[in-house]
């Protein structure tokens, strides 16, 4: 028994052994073995490990980087970032930062750098802060102040930081900036409420001046409705009196005006409550 146990012991640990002597790899990544904390290169230039299943002594490591183009949001109230502005303004910046790892750079990102999403959220901010700090309207007009101006000028900005990104900072540590993205620029507290008390008052006067507008309208259509009226009105009361007056002379013509006027005086009396007699007297 105790033979057959060290026998399954053996096989355990051998079975181990190769288990843990290879390794796999990903697509779209990229391995680096590490002996003991030391990485392995050759001709001094670091080893890397291409997509697939790779050998290694158990006691290595094994490093795998993405080198698919990965984003960094810096965004709302704790990832945004701040920086003053030329008149004293701080503004806060909602961000995307696009950029991939250099495989010919892989050291520097992987053993220079303790955290390299936090470095290079530090250099953007550094570098967004300077650019900020340093920016100046174009042609020298400053209406509406700092805030005003960069967002009016928001691409030139954009263009001024990817640029600087790219052609400074380079391959330094290890990644290549593919863009830059500002998605927002926010004023302070203080200048966003009085922005949006400026927008509420501007909705609130043309609200204003639409229902005035609208009710103008309305009047003007129903005193035009009511001109149309009053004339059809006069045109049939017109059309009446002519009729009226054809009939009378018709009947003066032949010879039976009187006895209508007697006719139709009867008729009123008849009607009427209270009758006023005049005297001969």
């Amino acid at each position: 028994m105790l033979f057959l146990g060290m026998i399954v012991g053996a096989a355990a640990f051998c079975v181990y052994l190769l288990a843990s002597c290879g390794f796999r790899i990903e697509q779209g990544y990229l391995g680096v073995l590490t002996t003991f904390g030391a990485a392995k290169k050759a001709r001094g230039k670091l080893v890397t490990y291409k997509p697939g299943l790779h050998f290694k002594w158990p006691w290595q490591r094994v490093h795998r980087v993405a080198m698919m183009e990965q984003s960094l949001e810096l965004s709302g109230e704790e990832g945004g970032r701040t920086a003053m502005a030329y008149d004293g303004t701080v503004l806060r910046f909602d961000s995307i930062l696009r950029f991939h790892p250099v495989e010919d750079e892989l050291e520097h990102f992987l053993f220079d750098l303790k955290n390299p999403h936090e470095h290079i959220t530090g250099l953007f901010t550094s570098l967004l802060r300077n650019e900020i700090a340093n920016f100046r309207p174009e042609g020298g007009t400053d209406d509406g102040g700092a805030y005003a101006a960069i967002r009016r000028a928001r691409g030139v900005l954009n263009r001024r930081i990817e640029d600087f990104c790219r052609t400074q900072i380079g391959r330094r540590y290890g990644v290549q900036f593919n863009a830059v993205d500002l998605t927002d620029i926010l004023p302070p507290d203080e200048l966003a409420e009085a922005l949006n008390a400026v927008i509420n008052a501007q909705t609130e006067a043309e609200s204003l001046y639409a229902h005035a507008e609208a009710e103008s309208q309305q009047r003007v259509v129903a005193a035009e409705r009511g001109v149309e009226i009053a004339k059809a009105k006069g045109v049939a009361v017109e059309r009446e009196i002519a009729k009226l007056g054809s009939y009378l002379e018709q009947l003066e013509a032949d010879g039976t005006l009187p006895d209508y006027i007697a006719r139709r005086r009867s008729e009123v009396i008849s009607q009427a409550k209270t009758l006023y007699m005049r005297s001969a007297s």
